[in-house]
């Protein structure tokens, strides 16, 4: 897994609305600190680094060290309201980890050498079913992606969780079926001109037995 990232933090003493919105007015978005059986600590950070990590798409399924005062406690994102206008962050919500502990999360599925799988140059289309995979991680341990070598699919070929090597420790949240990530799939062209070919089949086999018919 990647590097993982500071956050400097500022502790927040009061609660509350008109606390929150004054914290905003400052450039800061007010944060909270929960788990582990420890008392809900308020904090705030800036708010331009909370933008820019969220539109990284990753936010949520980073693992993260906030630095308080030089102290440093591991957390990991559960949740972040936004503006309903802005879509800027309005608040965070961070859980905290220990080095035991184990966390759901979203990991995106990248898919590589599409330029020779045989199906691909063939004419079949990727169809991504799932773009990213929920999966339970130990804490220090959440995969970057889970990657999908596509170099020997063929055209109508599945490709099913089961084919993804997943890093140790780390499992689907979705266990009681070897659910599809991608299949390759025919293009809309030729399924047309197949389904044509078995119309005219059909069509000339009714021929065949209605001449029967009338020659009987």
């Amino acid at each position: 897994m990647s590097d993982i990232q500071e956050l400097i933090a500022n502790t927040r003493p009061l609660t509350g609305t008109g606390s929150a919105r004054a914290t905003r007015r400052t450039g800061q978005t007010p944060a909270i600190i929960y788990g582990e059986g420890s008392t809900p600590q308020t904090i705030m950070v800036e708010t331009k680094i909370i933008a820019r990590l969220y539109q990284t798409g990753r936010f949520l399924s980073s693992l993260y060290d906030i630095n308080i005062d030089g102290k440093k406690t591991r957390v990991i994102p559960k949740d972040i309201q936004l503006h309903p206008v802005k879509d800027s962050p309005m608040h965070v919500d961070f859980l905290l980890l220990s080095k035991d502990s184990k966390v759901t999360v979203e990991v995106s599925v990248i898919f590589s050498n599409e330029n020779i799988s045989p199906g691909i140059k063939k004419g079949g289309v990727l169809n991504i079913v799932r773009h990213s995979v929920e999966c339970e991680c130990p804490s220090d341990q959440i995969p970057d992606c889970l990657s999908v070598d596509l170099s020997n699919a063929e055209m109508g070929d599945s490709i099913h969780i089961s084919a993804i090597k997943l890093p140790d420790g780390v499992t689907p949240v979705i266990t009681d079926r070897d659910f599809t990530i991608a299949t390759i799939a025919a293009p809309a062209g030729l399924t047309e001109n197949q389904d044509d070919e078995k119309g005219d089949e059909s069509a000339d086999s009714e021929d065949e037995v209605s001449s029967s018919e009338e020659d009987s």
